[in-house]
């Protein structure tokens, strides 16, 4: 009885043994498969369809009151002005809106008040029209433009699919190099990126950014207000989505 219970315990390790040699690795490597990490890049250029910027008000009185008054006739005069261009309440909102008394300079003493708003202008090519109108009804805080897409996921999902492309690409050339071929796609990680200025979630946190101006952009303020009634001129160009991606191959011997 003695030895038929250790001859059952030898079969028993025996077949634990036996399954753990046949384990695989817990990245999903079979015994006879290569693991091979690539990482690539992918882009793709989409021309920006829609434009958005700042336009605004600041004014200065000996009182508070007055300040405000005269900003907010003001900054309701520069939205009746965008609504008849066709540009929609839903794309106009508010940004700031401030009042404080001045303690230094040759204003001492008065009030500042302050409005500006956000303008979405989805028509691209009336953007420069747009920033003229409101600057001759007296905007004399400007700035911009931030040339975006209407949908930028499209970019995005073709940037993405170039990025696999190369990834793959760059897999089949180790493999050949290796005397070995692409068995399978283990796992496919998103590690983000950028569209324009816009960072795509996956990417390591971006900087911190500075203020308007954006990148390629331009500032008007009151002083430069009176040579800029004329309409901007905008020029789309393109737009890059740039995405990278991390992809486990198996390879396998030809």
């Amino acid at each position: 009885m003695f030895l038929k219970k250790l001859l059952l315990l030898a079969s028993a390790t025996g077949g634990l043994a036996a399954c753990s040699d046949a384990a695989y690795d817990p990245r999903g490597v079979d015994r006879a498969e290569t693991l091979l990490s690539v990482s690539a890049v992918g882009e793709a250029d989409a021309r920006p369809d829609e434009a958005r910027f700042q336009a605004g008000v600041q004014n200065w009185a000996r009182s508070s009151k007055a300040a405000s008054t005269a900003t907010r006739e003001d900054i309701d005069t520069i939205v009746a002005e965008l609504k008849a261009l066709g540009i929609e309440e839903r794309d106009i909102q508010t940004r700031t809106v401030s009042v404080q008394r001045i303690d230094w300079g040759d204003r001492k003493g008065q009030f500042q008040a302050s409005n500006t708003v956000n303008v979405r202008v989805r028509d691209i090519a009336r953007a420069g029209d747009a920033v003229a109108a409101v600057t001759e009804v007296g905007a004399n805080i400007v700035s911009g433009p931030d040339l975006r897409l209407s949908n930028p996921e499209t970019a995005i999902n073709s940037a993405y699919g170039n990025a696999f492309k190369a990834a793959e690409a760059r897999a089949k050339a180790y493999a050949d190099a290796a005397g070995m071929e692409i068995s399978r796609v283990l796992t496919i990680r998103d590690a983000g990126g950028a569209q324009g200025n816009r960072y795509i979630p996956g990417a390591p946190p971006p900087p911190v950014a500075p203020p308007m101006p954006q990148s390629g952009g331009w500032v008007m303020n009151e002083s430069a207000i009176d040579a800029s009634a004329s309409a901007a001129t905008i020029l789309p160009g393109q737009t890059t989505s740039s995405v990278s991606v991390q992809v486990d191959f198996a390879l396998v011997e030809k």
